[in-house]
């Protein structure tokens, strides 16, 4: 049988195939990737125990876990956990500190004749493992923050870098008001863990190599940035991507209309509820700076967005491009002239697409 472990560091790295034996309310509010939720209890049955814990003490709670936990429900449980690992024969099993309920699956799975080691320390001792780790990787290791003007092509750019942190991809957003997608965003610390695990295999694959990220706000849709990754990146050079009004339009085009349209499509359907959606999530998104933009603004950019909406409605959505390059211009571009002020001490290079993908890739520690 394989040892239980606490390498956490190459249980990331290798991308292992864990089993979360938590309850489904711990772990939609933050897992590991690569890991799959096959509890040991369901969240009604776990709140029972809990209760049972506070009034009588541990060795009544695990006798009515075991009530409750028994016959065809725990049959089906340890089913699910043995056919995992027959199918990833080198994961491992964990609950929330590595105690009592992820010792049961163990103990349960034995009984069926499959040995599976857990992670000693669990979730918790992960979890903080990563934190850890990103205070370290915030002090030790050089960064390089690509910025640019909306619709500049960054996040095109930072994948073709091998090695690049795209944060917008880990938290499923575009970054902007527009930036929603069709998906729902990882909880917030779903987020971060993915964060940090990227971090880690960039250093660990490329030790000669700057991390590369995209300049992004305190926040990209509703997940935040950890605080000490905003305080090293603000400390950190910059690389700036320059591009055309007309070429901004253009990619703002493609992703925001094309690219959204179609996603919003393959999730909800092509007989109309997709694109309603879409129509929904455009208009939202323009509330979204009307306060900033100004009543007048507003109004003109809204009128703007219908027109665009009813003409792609019966097949032409070219009119998009006449809406996003006023607010490009009136609105995106003179914020972001501003805020750039603040930074331009620490820009290293500037350039095209280019000729900032050819800086990136050979830029060395």
């Amino acid at each position: 049988m394989r040892a239980d472990t606490d390498d956490f560091l190459n249980l990331f790295l290798n991308d292992t195939p864990l089993i979360d034996s938590r309850a489904p309310v711990e772990f939609h509010r933050g897992a590991f990737p690569n890991t799959v939720n096959l509890p040991l209890m369901s969240d009604r049955e776990r709140e029972q125990v809990g209760t049972c814990y506070k009034e009588q003490g541990q060795q009544a709670a695990i006798r009515l876990g075991h009530e409750l936990v028994n016959g065809d429900v725990k049959t089906q449980r340890v089913q699910s956990w043995v056919s995992f690992a027959e199918q990833h024969p080198s994961g491992y099993l964990y609950c929330f500190r590595g105690g009592l309920r992820s010792q049961i699956c163990q103990q349960w799975m034995r009984e069926a004749a499959c040995e599976y080691p857990r992670v000693i320390g669990g979730y918790k001792a992960m979890r903080r493992f990563l934190l850890e780790q990103l205070e370290v990787i915030c002090a030790n290791n050089k960064l390089l923050v690509l910025a640019g003007h909306t619709g500049a092509a960054k996040t095109e750019l930072l994948n073709a870098v091998p090695g690049a942190i795209d944060l917008e991809a880990l938290a499923n957003h575009r970054g902007s008001a527009f930036g929603k997608r069709a998906t729902e965003q990882p909880s917030q610390i779903d987020f971060e863990n993915r964060l940090i695990i990227a971090m880690l295999k960039h250093i660990h694959a490329t030790p000669d190599k700057p991390i590369v990220l995209e300049d992004e706000s305190r926040l990209i849709g509703r997940c935040a940035m950890p605080p000490v990754l905003r305080d090293a990146m603000a400390r950190s050079s910059l690389v700036r991507l320059n591009s055309d009004l007309e070429s901004r339009t253009e990619h703002s085009y493609l992703n925001y209309i094309l690219r959204k349209t179609a996603e919003w499509q393959q999730e909800l359907g092509n007989d109309g509820a997709g694109f309603d959606a879409f129509v929904d999530d455009l208009r939202d998104s323009l509330k979204r700076v009307q306060k900033r933009l100004g009543g007048d603004r507003y109004v003109e950019l809204s009128q703007m967005m219908e027109q665009a909406i009813d003409s792609h409605r019966v097949g032409d959505p070219s009119l998009h491009r006449d809406w996003i390059r006023r607010l490009l211009q009136d609105y995106y571009d003179p914020m972001y002239d501003w805020q750039w002020q603040r930074h331009e001490g620490r820009v290293v290079f500037e350039g095209n697409f280019a000729a900032v993908l050819d800086f990136l890739n050979s830029a060395r520690i």
